[in-house]
């Protein structure tokens, strides 16, 4: 009887090996990528937190800030002018469980500088001014609320485009609110306030709506990716050591 060939030696797994250092290579990289969001994210929040701890500084100084830096957010601020309540503009959104409007008002100032105030929420049923008539200050006024940044752009596919026809906006598009409010955009101030909760005469418009609550859930994604690297190292150095055994 002939001797049986001897069994040709295993190739080692190199295509194997390859893909895994690819895949342990993307996974440290998004986890070094999370470490890095957490670091901006503590800055971020640290930064908020000085801003809306502050007094509250005149518009024209947040003017100034803004035109060197475009960011204003969260910074509290004092506002004198008189509303313009018949140019008033509505942004759909919801309030303690509420769906309705946030009534955005130009507040203009001696000079003509205008800018959009976010006085508060209404409901559904209160978005015609005339329902609300009390809340429709007359005369000089001084708002003090938190600055906002405007957004450049729509912020995602899934927001429906503003209806400036019906007065119903989805995004701040502070651009198209200052077109339909009627104010020249030599005199919009380029960003807005939300007013604070300070009550409205009759009720409404409700401010104090602004909501800062961002999650920082950093640190759990880059445990996850590392995790996740860790694991696959330990099940390829198994595989490999698994290997070495029956070759």
């Amino acid at each position: 009887m002939a001797e049986r060939a001897a069994a040709a030696p295993k190739r080692f797994p190199w295509l194997a090996l390859i893909l895994a250092g690819v895949a342990f290579a993307v996974l440290i990289g998004l986890g070094t990528w999370q470490v890095e969001r957490l670091k901006w994210k503590e800055t971020l929040l640290a930064t908020i937190d000085e801003r809306i701890h502050s007094k509250p500084v005149p518009l024209a100084q947040l003017v100034k800030l803004f035109a060197e830096t475009e960011d204003v957010d969260y910074w509290p601020v004092t506002a004198t002018g008189v509303f313009d309540h018949a140019r008033e503009q509505h942004f759909f959104a919801t309030h303690d469980g509420a769906a309705g409007y946030f009534v955005y008002t130009p507040l203009v100032q001696d000079r003509g500088e205008t800018i959009l105030v976010n006085r508060g929420f209404v409901p559904f049923d209160f978005k015609d001014p005339a329902t609300r008539i009390e809340g429709q200050t007359e005369g000089p006024v001084t708002v003090t609320g938190l600055a906002r940044n405007p957004l450049d752009s729509k912020p995602s596919a899934l927001v429906p485009n503003n209806d400036a026809a019906k007065n119903i906006y989805y995004w701040k598009d502070i651009t198209l609110m200052a077109k339909q409010s009627g104010v020249p955009e030599a005199k919009l101030v380029p960003f807005f306030v939300d007013a604070d909760a300070t009550p409205n005469a009759g009720g409404l418009p409700q401010g104090g709506v602004t909501i800062i609550d961002l999650p920082n859930n950093h640190l759990q994604y880059a445990a996850t990716w590392y995790g996740l690297a860790a694991t696959l190292a330990g099940v390829l150095g198994i595989w490999l050591w698994r290997r070495s055994q029956t070759v």
